[in-house]
C-alpha cells in the first residue's frame, strides 16, 4: 500500500449539510429548524441540564461531603525506593524521576518510612514522615525540606 492509495473508511468523512441555501436545497427557508419557537431563534435553545422547568436531576439527587479545593497531593516515595541510589548521592525530584520511581510531581514529593535505607543520602523533598527522617539521618544521610 502506498500513501496515495490510502482511503478513509466508509462513513468516516462526509460533507456537512449546507443549510439555509434556498428552497431547492431541502434545508432552505427555516434551515431545518421548523417554524418559530425557542430553538428556531437566533441564540435560542436551553442551558445544559435544563429540564423544561422541572427541578433538574443534579438538584434532585442527594449531595454529601466536601471537596477541599486547596488540597495538596504529594507523590509518595518509600525508603525502600531510595536504596537504588549510590552512597553520597543527592536525591531530589529529578533524580527520582530519572530513576523511574516517580511518574509525575503533583504538588511535591513526600518520603514515607516504609522499609529501610542502607546508604548515606542527601534527600530533598517537600515533606518527610518522622520515621523516614529519622531513618535517613540514622543511616548517616541528610534531610532537606524544600
Amino acid at each position: 500500500m502506498k500513501l496515495h492509495e490510502m482511503k478513509a473508511n466508509d462513513g468516516a468523512r462526509f460533507t456537512s449539510k449546507r443549510i439555509g441555501r434556498g428552497l431547492g436545497s431541502g434545508t432552505g427557508k427555516t434551515a431545518g429548524k421548523g417554524n418559530k419557537g425557542q430553538n428556531a431563534r437566533s441564540g435560542g435553545g436551553v442551558a445544559i441540564g435544563f429540564e423544561g422547568g422541572q427541578t433538574p436531576l443534579f438538584k434532585r439527587i442527594p449531595k454529601r461531603g466536601f471537596t477541599n479545593f486547596t488540597r495538596k497531593e504529594f507523590a509518595v516515595v518509600n525508603l525502600d525506593d531510595l536504596n537504588r541510589f549510590n552512597d553520597g548521592d543527592t536525591v531530589d525530584y529529578e533524580a527520582l524521576k530519572n530513576a523511574g520511581v516517580l511518574k509525575k510531581e503533583l504538588d511535591g514529593v513526600k518520603i514515607l518510612g516504609n522499609g529501610t535505607v542502607e546508604k548515606k543520602l542527601t534527600v530533598k523533598a517537600a515533606k518527610f514522615s518522622k520515621a523516614a527522617a529519622e531513618a535517613i539521618e540514622k543511616a548517616g544521610g541528610k534531610v532537606e525540606v524544600l
